[in-house]
């Protein structure tokens, strides 16, 4: 707070950069917090990921070749889930005539046709 401002002005500015959204872990473990919660999480779903986040997600997490390519240009829905120190690649084909109606981020499959 500046001289000669009051509180109020101060709750009324806009927020720091700091409070952006990513899908990214490069941009995610810019933030020493971050981090330390990366690093203690005992449950990760991973989709694809694009290279250089590959990259670093595989010495953070010790991730084979191997076990990369289910994360290097993969589907929808398919993937790797940790859990503790075990690492299981996934594919999850989610019907389409169920929740998922509900819970899609597909603005185009949001709206009913008519």
């Amino acid at each position: 707070m500046k001289m000669g401002e009051s509180p109020r002005e101060v709750d009324k500015k806009p927020p720091d950069n700091n409070n952006q959204i990513t899908q990214n872990i490069k941009d995610l473990l810019s933030s020493r917090e971050i981090e330390n919660i990366f690093e203690n999480s005992d449950f990760i779903y991973m989709l694809n990921q694009a290279s250089g986040d590959r990259q670093i997600l595989a010495k953070q997490l010790n991730i084979s070749p191997t076990q990369l390519s289910y994360v290097t240009n993969s589907n929808e829905g398919e993937g790797l889930l940790f859990y503790g120190n075990v690492i299981i690649p996934f594919v999850d084909r989610f019907p389409k005539n169920s929740l998922y109606k509900i819970m899609t981020t597909r603005l185009e499959e949001t709206s009913e046709a008519g």
